[in-house]
């Protein structure tokens, strides 16, 4: 079955970096702990207000 998870992350100026890896991490642990068969895509959007940006979302869409 097709399955759809979205994760999200503030972004802050001068800790993205560590934002971005903390993320990264969130991500790979869920697939880790979960019955994943395959990924199907990984997909990364950035929010934003007044054309700052203030967070990122990132979609992975998955079979179990």
């Amino acid at each position: 079955m097709t399955k759809v998870k979205t994760f999200t992350s503030p972004l802050r100026m001068f800790h993205v970096h560590n934002e971005l890896i903390a993320l990264d991490k969130e991500v790979n642990d869920f697939l880790q702990t979960n019955t994943i068969k395959r990924v199907i895509s990984v997909c990364d959007s950035t929010t934003n207000t007044n054309g700052g940006t203030m967070g990122i979302i990132r979609v992975v869409t998955y079979e179990e």
